[in-house]
């Protein structure tokens, strides 16, 4: 039997040991399960714990030989290391198949180590069958199981494996329905990163879709399956500036400033064993972005006016609305930053592309709403109906995506009266937010004009602006100036038997003295 320590459930105590079922022992308590030989993989710091099972199996089976190898598993969350780390083990035994029979104990270790000894197995790397044991009230020894996974006897072990993801997908929804296909793909992917690597991941998306709420839901799930046990620390890059940037990540020293009165550890400090998640990354200084980069790769960093080195063993989760490729273009953002950041990049889909999945949302933040006001609120179904046809009609922007959706569930709630929402509850909500969209859309609109035309954008007709804007955004969501065209004239182009859209759009823009390259690049 190939097995490692279960610092856990083999370490019972010395007085209580023999009262409690430790999944190691208990293989040389079965009469049924004669084993000549016992390799026990243990950690040096885990040593002691090590001799002491060695020597209570040896009185539970004097004929075993009991074996205690060194297996430094350095990073036991990290499925490549733990992986690399056991395949060496391998290669390095002596196996001998044709005249003996081998079983790899899979109840101990953490998750990650029971599916790399799954792998180990299935591929015959380890040419054994697999050895599963379990406590049994009745009996110290418990019960066991041995799989063999050339005859394709392993469904229990199987379905043990998908169950946790189901598990981890339905968390990292935050135990929403959502119906989205794409959104649901997405979702898929990264509980399987979630439990096989330690890498940063890049969350991106507009403002409002739930990065923040994502990233702390990962958080979570880690932490509830044992993959990290430090704080969740949550940094707005978009709010620091210059000495108040390298302060918050890296910590100063005393005197380290103009300002720095006392000493200050610093995010990445207090991510240490837990998950550091910086919102809007893109907008972190160049000065912040080398030290990062540092950080990540060598878990070093100097605090401000500090000679000496810190260390943090944290994990990385980066949020951003912006195109980092185009900031790289710009000579604003580090080009090896971002190679070291999104080797997992997700990104979140705005409510408007979601709108299957406005209604299970819209009755989780109702429920949400209930628990913070203490009473039930619900919605009758004419509200229902009335609130999904407006939330999906042309003219619901949803500009903040989830925010706004989580606001207008809160607003209904608080003014329903008796905790019933009706239809004209969700009118009155409706007409609240179009006229905050309208706000946002006037603003962004003059903003967006200006981006491209410079000062020259005061010059303009205010009727002009909205128009120009709507046409700048459909030229930078299309693939070419015909295509453009096509879009913005549909209409009129039904009308009419011929047309040159592309030439109609570049005449439009020229006007403004613009072109197809000046708008899209």
């Amino acid at each position: 039997v190939i097995g490692l320590l279960g610092t856990m459930l083999d370490n019972r105590g010395v007085k209580e040991r023999w009262q409690k079922w430790r999944p190691t022992i208990s293989i040389g308590q079965h009469d049924d399960l004669a084993v000549d030989r016992f390799e026990l993989l243990c950690q040096d710091r885990n040593m002691a714990l090590g001799e002491q099972i060695a020597q209570d199996f040896r009185q539970v089976s004097p004929e075993t030989e009991f074996r205690i190898h060194r297996q430094e598993l350095s990073k036991p969350w990290d499925f490549a290391a733990v992986y690399g780390e056991l395949l060496d083990f391998a290669k390095s035994y002596r196996f001998d198949p044709e005249n003996e029979d081998y079983l790899v104990h899979i109840t101990t270790g953490t998750h990650v180590t029971q599916i790399c000894l799954f792998l180990l197995v299935e591929s015959r790397i380890i040419p054994a069958r697999l050895l599963q044991t379990s406590p049994d009230k009745r009996d110290i020894a418990g019960d066991y199981d041995i799989i063999d996974l050339d005859l394709s006897k392993y469904d229990q072990l199987a379905e043990r494996f998908t169950s946790e993801r189901r598990e981890g997908h339905h968390f990292l929804k935050a135990g929403i329905d959502t119906r989205n296909a794409a959104y649901n793909r997405m979702i898929e992917q990264i509980t399987r990163v979630c439990e096989r690597s330690t890498d940063p991941i890049l969350l991106t998306g507009p403002s409002g879709v739930g990065k923040t709420r994502l990233a702390r839901l990962i958080y979570e799930w880690k932490k509830k399956t044992g993959q990290v046990s430090g704080a969740f620390v949550e940094l707005n890059c978009a709010t620091l500036r210059g000495d108040a940037a390298m302060s918050a990540l890296f910590g100063h020293k005393k005197g380290a400033y103009t300002g720095a009165i006392e000493n200050r550890a610093g995010m990445l400090a207090a991510a240490d064993g837990g998950l550091l998640f910086l919102d809007e990354v893109g907008e972190l200084g160049q000065d912040e972005q080398a030290m990062l980069l540092r950080a990540i790769e060598e878990k070093r960093f100097y605090p401000m006016g500090s000679d000496t080195e810190s260390t943090s063993d944290f994990q990385l989760i980066c949020g951003t609305n912006r195109d980092l490729k185009q900031l790289i273009r710009e000579g604003r953002f580090r080009q090896d930053l971002l190679a070291r950041i999104d080797l997992w990049t997700f990104h979140l889909l705005g409510l408007k592309d979601r709108p299957e999945d406005i209604e299970p949302n819209l009755m989780y933040e109702l429920e949400n709403a209930s628990r913070r006001l203490g009473k039930m609120v619900v919605m009758n179904r004419e509200a229902k109906e009335l609130f999904l046809r407006q939330a999906a009609s042309p003219d619901a922007e949803w500009t903040s995506n989830f925010r706004d959706l989580a606001g207008a569930a809160t607003r209904m709630a608080v003014l329903s009266d008796s905790g019933r929402i009706n239809k004209e509850l969700v009118a009155e909500e409706f007409s609240r937010l179009r006229e905050s969209w309208h706000q946002e859309s006037e603003s962004d609109d003059l903003a967006l004009v200006r981006s491209v035309l410079g000062d020259a954008a005061d010059g303009l007709d205010l009727f002009d602006i909205p128009q120009l804007a709507q046409v700048i955004r459909v030229c930078r969501r299309s693939r070419t100036l015909s295509e453009a065209g096509r879009t913005l004239f549909a209409e009129s182009f039904k009308k009419r038997k011929s047309t040159n859209d592309s030439d109609r759009l570049r005449k439009y823009l020229a006007g403004f003295g613009l072109s197809w390259k000046s708008v899209t690049e």
